[in-house]
């Protein structure tokens, strides 16, 4: 009897194609019982594929390093840097209550970008500089708050350092501006 029906080795799998299931009854059972019973795997035709896609799907890319490395550079990480700056000075403005005497701005020049507290008279801000080895915070009065430098892993990601901790860009963004944001909340 042929059911177009497989047995492979040494793995002993069944592969059971579509023309199986239009096999009678009995022949389909006799043919599952025989093939449970050595522990082959039973397949359909489009499962067989699946498998095979699956297969694919889980061996490893190939990685593009030099590209990484290259978008892990300083000014690269300093123009990303701002423009999420930008986005946090928006959603924390958007958090003001109505008629809020104060706001947030950010004030762009060249290799540095500020981000300003402005409430009347009073101005406060923090300051992001591009420098040759790193990228300076510093508070509204020049003094330097922390540096950030950079480190290209072995598992080929941009990881942002502070005092010997790989930190993300969030967390970075939040030890600058957590206190000029927040101050008195």
């Amino acid at each position: 009897m042929n059911l177009g029906v497989t047995q492979q080795t040494p793995f002993n799998n069944c592969i059971i194609f579509p023309g199986l299931f239009q096999a009678k009854t009995a022949e389909k059972a006799y043919f599952l019982q025989n093939c449970a019973n050595s522990r082959g795997k039973i397949l359909t035709d489009n499962e067989g594929k699946m498998d095979n896609e699956q297969k694919a799907q889980k061996e490893p890319k190939k990685f593009d390093w030099v590209t990484e490395r290259s978008s892990c550079s300083l000014p690269k990480v300093f123009h990303t840097l701002l423009l999420q700056v930008e986005q946090d000075v928006k959603t924390r403005n958007a958090l003001r209550p109505q008629n809020s005497p104060y706001e947030f701005s950010i004030e762009e020049n060249g290799s540095d970008f500020k981000v300003v507290l402005a409430a009347g008279e009073l101005r406060n801000l923090v300051i992001f500089t591009l420098a040759e080895h790193g990228i300076l915070v510093r508070g509204g009065e020049g003094n330097q708050m922390f540096e950030v430098t950079l480190n290209f892993s072995v598992d080929g990601k941009c990881h942002l350092v502070v005092n010997d901790q790989q930190l993300d860009s969030w967390q970075v963004r939040r030890m600058a501006l957590e206190e000029l944001f927040f101050h008195g909340q």
